[in-house]
């Protein structure tokens, strides 16, 4: 890896420490979303405590109203038995149950109000939970696409780095190979024309001559034995004949039916008559 890949992979790494030191969207959304369920966990809890008071206030005014119904049935039997007194007493239990009853239902209206809102409040936030959810799936799809889109750019990247590093020591390799290609292929050039063995010989030339002749005389010798051995010995030339040599210093072995043939020949050219 050179120079400037180290640097380049240092570099990568810094920011992929500080991506990683970032807040993940996917993170805040799911914590946002939960968020806003809790919220909304606790409006509907607002709303079933607050109608939880309504039918209690409701209960309480049946129950004066029951009171009410009551106090009339008092009040007549009072006055059938001339009790004006206790007819008295029990109009008046009438008017404060009846007081009551108002303020109840003036509570209870606002109960009910209070309660209404609550549930327009509940359903706003209920709809704003669904598009909310909707959108945060959405952007968390977009992030883990992009997030896989810089992985393997990154990854390409790397790949680059690493590729143009190979690449170099590909072509490195190839000139070597052809290097000794050409070497290897002169090498036997030069041993097939014989010059391989005189380039490696640091014998000189004199060394070489003698060894030469060294060996055609032992080849010689060797010929000649087998030659012999086989029967096949050539015949030996006969020697000159000296003119001012006497007779009987010829040699014995010259062939007398070839002399005499010859000497024959001579006689027969000497009688034919010149034209």
């Amino acid at each position: 890896m050179g120079i400037l890949s180290r640097a380049s992979y240092v570099i990568r790494s810094k920011i992929n420490a500080v991506l990683n030191r970032a807040e993940d969207p996917s993170e805040t959304l799911d914590y946002s979303y939960e968020q806003m369920r809790d919220e909304l966990q606790d409006v509907k809890q607002g709303i079933a405590d607050l109608t939880t008071q309504k039918k209690r206030l409701e209960i309480q005014k049946r129950r004066l109203e029951e009171n009410v119904e009551k106090h009339n049935e008092q009040a007549r039997e009072a006055v059938r038995q001339d009790r004006e007194d206790l007819a008295r007493q029990a109009l008046e239990r009438k008017k404060q149950k009846m007081n009551q009853i108002e303020e109840l239902e003036t509570q209870i209206a606002d109960l009910q109000s209070t309660q209404d809102s609550l549930v327009e409040k509940k359903d706003e936030l209920q709809s704003q939970i669904e598009r909310f959810r909707t959108e945060k799936e959405t952007m968390k799809a977009r992030y883990e696409a992009a997030e896989a889109s810089a992985r393997v750019s990154e990854a390409m990247t790397g790949a680059s780095d690493e590729m143009e590093s190979t690449s170099r020591a590909i072509e490195r390799a190839r000139e070597n190979t052809e290097k000794m290609e050409a070497r290897a292929a002169a090498l036997d050039e030069l041993e097939g024309s014989g010059q391989l063995e005189n380039v490696m010989d640091d014998r000189d030339e004199i060394d070489r001559e003698l060894q030469s002749g060294r060996m055609d005389t032992e080849i010689e010798a060797e010929l000649e034995t087998l030659r012999q051995q086989e029967g096949k010995a050539p015949e030996s030339e006969p020697e000159p004949v000296d003119a001012d040599a006497e007779p009987d210093a010829v040699d014995a072995d010259v062939d007398d039916e070839a002399v005499e043939a010859e000497l024959e020949e001579l006689q027969e050219e000497e009688s034919e008559p010149e034209n």
